[in-house]
């Protein structure tokens, strides 16, 4: 096996996947018991995660000694003369922090909807009706999902007795 000396510090992310991989999987084997709805606990995924980390951890470090070198990027279709666009930027901060200040008083469904349907009007979907009437879905759709297929409660909010 020939070492190559060049390119060694992508050993590093080798190291920190296989770092996070061990917290992972420590973090999720420290987890109490809890009453489960199926076959998967609370443990299942943390730790499927963690040792998939773990393994491309030490494939990516192998790969690494043998030679392999990772490709530069070819730069999809960007023009790095343009500097960042701050309206997209600002319009989804603006749409995060909304969700974050709503959801204790209206309520996921409702914080949910004007997440998502400020996310699309930021990254330019301009079919309003449309985009509202998906966001209002999606939203409810997965307060539902959470609720009833994951036993995790997300807030109502004002929706209560209605949902």
């Amino acid at each position: 096996m020939k070492v190559v000396k060049q390119g060694r510090s992508e050993l590093g992310v080798a190291l920190l996947l296989l770092l996070l991989g061990a917290w992972a999987i420590t973090d999720a084997l420290r987890l109490p018991e809890l009453q489960t709805r199926g076959p998967v606990g609370p443990k299942t995924v943390p730790v499927a995660v963690g040792i998939l980390l773990v393994v491309t951890a030490v494939l990516l470090a192998v790969n690494i000694l043998r030679g392999g070198r990772g490709e530069q990027e070819a730069g999809e279709d960007v023009d790095l003369e343009h500097g960042s666009d701050w309206k997209t930027l600002g319009l989804l901060v603006i749409a995060f922090v909304a969700n974050i200040l709503l959801i204790e008083r209206l309520g996921w469904p409702v914080s949910g909807a004007v997440l998502f349907f400020g996310t699309t009007f930021a990254l330019g979907g301009r079919h309003l009706i449309r985009n509202a009437i998906i966001s209002v879905a999606l939203s409810v759709g997965t307060w539902y999902l959470f609720n009833l297929g994951l036993g995790i409660a997300l807030p109502v909010g004002i929706l209560k007795g209605i949902l």
